[in-house]
């Protein structure tokens, strides 16, 4: 099966000049539809059947399926279509092509990957490659903040088998960390700044909550590391509290990230942080806090014997001419959704670098080698 880079340049280039910020990043302005619509475009051209999924106004999302003749294995090819925002990037959306790199706002994280599983779906039709499983080629909205899109897409379409193209420098990645939001809220009286005898400060309670709550972060880090993504960890994403500096804060509020590695479970997380909260109220009467979780994702791990990850590393090394290392990744993915469905899911990505940062840019001639270890893939696992 061959690559074609030109088509393969000419798709991400697209893709990147259109503007799929997630609304999220852009006060509800922006959305994922004018993607969606290109991407499903493209795949009906190749001839797959296209599937499209609303998460809300413009939170589209689509699936094609180049249908096997029944009886093999059915495989995921994954690719995200919403960005973050453009920040101070000097030109987001011109795709430009400098020392075999294209540059732009979601070239790396992800189109370069999307564009990849779009590659391999044409490889293996101008190949005539003759299925017995079917190959799905997803590609979500959303999954930048919450992943709508890909709780959707679950819903109607399932696989035996997933492989996710987020960015790897095309290593073959088994884990990634989750990731849980908590909110503190400590309470307290409000009074005139003239009347302490009156006036509980709830921002000096929760000043009491993070000096142990950085003990906690720091216990954290030395626990025993997960052997892929390290150790977990935790910081305070938002502080905000009272409304004026004469008069004693009635609330004060906190989000925290705390990132999980594989084995940590949200009410493990959630104890840790309650436990702080108990104990400054065992202390002090007029200590009131509240915690409760607003996000939660799991990890994600898959066993290095898994089908999925044997086919992935043997033909990256057919196409690398080298063995991809086994990695880890500490940021959180759409990989553990789907492998939370029951779905064998595996990471490989292109080179690059860049991703939420102001300049942005892949390597094509990686999305290349990603796009033949995707068709070389499907043509095997799907027999």
């Amino acid at each position: 099966m061959r690559v074609d880079t030109d088509y393969l340049t000419t798709t991400l280039a697209d893709l990147v000049r259109i503007n799929s910020i997630n609304p999220a990043f852009s006060d509800g302005s922006t959305n994922e539809r004018e993607a969606a619509a290109y991407v499903g475009h493209a795949l009906e051209q190749l001839g797959l059947e296209i599937t499209t999924h609303a998460s809300g106004p413009g939170r589209m999302s689509v699936v094609g399926r180049l249908a096997g003749s029944g009886g093999g294995k059915s495989l995921m090819l994954y690719g995200h279509l919403d960005t973050v925002g453009v920040g101070d990037m000097a030109d987001p959306f011109g795709a430009a092509v400098r020392d075999g790199r294209l540059h732009g706002r979601g070239a790396y994280d992800m189109k370069g990957g999307l564009a990849a599983c779009i590659g391999a779906a044409k490889a293996l039709r101008d190949a005539g490659a003759e299925l017995a499983g079917d190959v799905l080629v997803i590609a979500p909205a959303d999954e930048e903040v919450a992943s709508i899109g890909m709780q959707e897409v679950l819903k109607h379409h399932r696989t035996d088998a997933a492989v996710v193209t987020e960015p790897t420098e095309l290593g073959v990645c088994l884990a990634h960390k989750g990731f849980s939001w908590i909110e503190v809220v400590t309470h307290g009286q409000a009074a005139h700044g003239s009347r302490f005898d009156e006036g509980i400060d709830a921002n000096m309670r929760m000043g009491r909550f993070l000096a142990q709550l950085d003990k906690l972060e720091q216990e954290l880090r030395g626990r025993p590391p997960h052997s892929l993504v390290g150790p977990p960890s935790l910081h305070a994403g938002v502080l905000e509290g009272g409304s004026g500096p004469s008069i004693y804060a009635a609330r004060c509020r906190l989000e925290i990230e705390r990132r999980t590695i594989p084995g940590e479970t949200e009410r493990q997380v959630l104890r840790e942080v309650q436990e702080i909260v108990d104990r400054i109220a065992a202390a002090d009467d007029t200590f009131q806090a509240a915690v409760r979780p607003t996000l939660s994702r799991e990890p994600f791990e898959v066993a290095p014997d898994a089908a999925i990850v044997r086919t992935v590393t043997e033909e990256a090394e057919g196409v690398l001419g080298r063995l991809p290392s086994h990695i880890g990744e500490t940021y959180w993915m759409d990989a553990a959704l789907i492998a939370a469905a029951g779905i064998e899911t595996v990471v490989l990505g292109p080179v690059g670098t860049g991703a939420h940062a102001d300049e942005e840019w892949v390597d094509l001639e990686s999305v290349a080698q990603l796009a033949a270890i995707l068709s070389r893939t499907a043509a095997r696992y799907c027999g």
